[in-house]
């Protein structure tokens, strides 16, 4: 037996194993959410130099989250039968393939693509990143589990802003997507030499489980169609043909999903799942919670860069406490719901997140950096609290054969929120901006932002942001009516 063989036969075999699977889960994990907010830093740049205004420019979040949503349910539900490694490996193949494509990329299109190509290896590790930590945790200790999850989201909601803000002011935007690969290259080794194969797959029996490829085909279908109608609505008009015929095509994609996985022995989603309270309650208030948080990841690097004229690198500094609170509260949270439970606790933490929201609607052109950062920690404690204890709630209501899917179908209410939250965000800008009579672009190029243009843009993104105290707001109500979750 080789070295390295005995020092992997260790690894898993030791007490200690699910810390070494939490410590390799954590690497892409963490590049997912490093690389989409460090991109949001370069949105600014990447629209000064394709001369793009906001609602084009949105479509390099909007494409990444688009295909993410559509494939996130698959591949939860693949790895329940084929084993966690195998998807999250080649998931994190495609992403270092696609962010080698957007590094060299020389036109628009070509970004939009690689976008979209690597949201589709970003479902493969967000189906399956919470699964495969939660499974190697006891149960008495889900609460932290899911705490110590959340701190990887929160240090890679840190480190996106500061590596992405140094990169793009000293090597520029394209080094956003370059930088993705040597840590998706750590990533891809670390996982092979810990993670078990088909260990924690769902057990065959009889002829074994099978592939939903129509449930599949379905729900990603169902879900492109939806969310295709909520970012192009505005700009066509809901009296459009392609609306109404995209409006008809999905309530038709829907129903037959539906029909199909209530008929299916082995569904994709089961959705009598639904009929747990906890479990329909805390997605719906999941959905709104980040229905709003999106509008703060969105919109704020513009009115940082653009607005206030900070630099790319000062910029991400003034996002870096909202993140950093996140890391913070998470674990103290998870801990906390594992002996008094959790609905309280996502309570107050939509109550912070509402908080934040208001605070953010009342910038102005001469706002205050302690206004910002305010916002910030009111905003990263809420949505810390409120993810570490609303996701355990929801993971305590069901049996762990189906986590692959419940994971992945909780990604898809993150992805689908997040890009009905930016979309949402983007008409209301552009309709303000619109009726005050400028372009919704604060672009460099030619000088053309004036004060008037300034002033219509904080304006415009006060309206949205006041919206997203009221999807806060309606998570929070949603977190009070339901049942109170037993601690273990």
């Amino acid at each position: 037996m080789s070295i390295i063989s005995r020092y992997r036969k260790g690894i898993l075999t030791s007490i200690y194993y699910k810390w070494w699977v939490y410590s390799v889960v954590a690497i892409p994990i963490f590049l997912t959410v490093m690389d989409q907010t460090a991109i949001n830093i370069a949105l600014p740049g990447i629209a000064n130099h394709f001369e793009a205004d906001l609602p084009t420019v949105q479509w390099i979040t909007l494409s990444y989250v688009l295909s993410t949503s559509a494939m996130v349910m698959p591949f939860g539900r693949l790895s329940d039968i084929l084993g966690r490694k195998l998807v999250v490996t080649a998931g994190l193949v495609i992403f270092i393939f696609a962010a080698a494509l957007g590094g060299v990329a020389q036109g628009f299109i070509l970004i939009i693509i690689a976008k979209t190509v690597q949201g589709i290896g970003s479902a493969a590790i967000q189906a399956n990143g919470f699964a495969t930590i939660i499974e190697a945790f006891p149960q008495k200790e889900r609460g932290k589990a899911n705490g110590m999850y959340m701190t990887i989201i929160g240090v890679g909601s840190i480190s996106g802003p500061i590596i992405g803000g140094l990169l793009i002011s000293n090597l520029g935007w394209r080094s956003v997507f370059f930088a993705a690969i040597p840590f998706g290259i750590i990533g891809l080794v670390a996982i092979l030499f810990v993670l078990q194969g088909r260990s924690h797959a769902i057990p065959r029996q009889g002829q074994g489980l099978r592939f939903d490829w129509m449930g599949a085909a379905l729900s990603s279908a169902a879900t492109i169609c939806v969310l295709l109608i909520i970012t192009n609505a505005y700009n066509l008009g809901w009296n459009s043909s392609y609306v109404i015929l995209g409006i008809i095509s999905s309530v038709i994609l829907i129903s037959s999903f539906v029909w199909w996985e209530l008929q299916n022995d082995d569904p994709m989603l089961d959705l009598r799942l639904f009929k747990n309270r906890i479990f329909s309650l805390g997605v719906s208030a999941r959905f709104f919670s980040f229905l709003g948080g999106s509008s703060v990841f969105f919109l704020m690097p513009f009115y940082l860069i653009q607005v206030m004229h900070q630099p790319a690198n000062k910029a991400a500094m003034l996002m870096i406490p909202g993140a950093l609170c996140m890391a913070v509260v998470s674990p103290i949270s998870g801990r906390l719901s594992d002996k008094i439970g959790t609905k309280w606790l996502n309570v107050l933490g939509m109550g912070l997140s509402c908080t934040a929201m208001l605070t953010f609607s009342q910038l102005s052109v001469e706002s205050s950096p302690l206004h910002i950062i305010t916002g910030m920690v009111l905003s990263g404690s809420g949505m810390g609290m409120f993810n570490a204890t609303n996701t355990t709630s929801i993971m305590s209501a069901i049996d762990n054969p189906k986590f692959g899917i419940v994971s992945g179908f909780l990604a898809l209410s993150r992805t689908s929120a997040n890009l009905a939250g930016v979309a949402l965000a983007t008409m209301l800008v552009t309709i303000t901006m619109s009726s005050s009579g400028y372009e919704p672009t604060l672009s460099f190029q030619n000088g053309n932002v004036t004060s008037d243009v300034e002033l219509a843009f904080v304006s415009a993104i006060n309206l949205a942001f006041f919206a997203a105290s009221g999807y806060a707001l309606i998570s929070l109500i949603l977190s009070v009516i339901r049942t109170q979750n037993r601690t273990p």
